[in-house]
């Protein structure tokens, strides 16, 4: 292997954009003939072997790459959102949103923390309470209709 190392690296580099990924997919293929090694008829024939893992091997990261990542020369910026609220004023939302979830009474309580704060869809949350969805769909009606009217939160509006 020490002998044949910077041919079969450079074999590597040559699959690969980076000196580093080379290094790994050189030492994976390394691996993969050593686990093999056993079932290796002419061990006069180990570069063919290792350039073969390394195909391979390379062909195999390819198929699983992410497509969804790029390279760039500048990390990107997020965009100015417009009309962002201060952090203070969002908690202050969430917490009047707390205190008038709090009023409401128990069930409708639970059925709403349930379907848009635990984000359970209307069969889950019937399903938790033991009751129908028709219920449930009743009684998150009726609970939002009385958030809408509930004078904290007409900030939110």
């Amino acid at each position: 292997m020490r002998a044949r190392q910077p041919v079969l690296l450079r074999t590597a580099r040559s699959l690969t954009a980076n000196p580093a990924d080379a290094e790994d997919l050189l030492q994976t293929a390394l691996t993969k003939t050593y686990v093999a090694w056993e079932r290796i008829e002419d061990h006069r024939a180990l570069d063919g072997y290792v350039r073969r893992a390394l195909l391979n091997t390379r062909t195999s990261q390819w198929r699983k790459r992410k497509v969804d990542e790029f390279a760039c020369d500048e990390l990107p910026e997020p965009e100015p959102s417009v009309g962002t609220a201060d952090p203070a004023e969002q908690q202050a939302l969430r917490d009047a949103m707390w205190r008038a979830i709090a009023k409401l009474p128990t069930r409708q309580r639970a059925m709403v923390v349930l379907r848009y704060y635990e984000d359970l869809s209307e069969v889950q949350t019937a399903e938790v309470l033991g009751v129908s969805v028709g219920t449930v769909k009743s009684a998150v009606s009726r609970a939002l209709g009385k958030l809408r009217e509930d004078p904290e939160l007409a900030l939110a509006r």
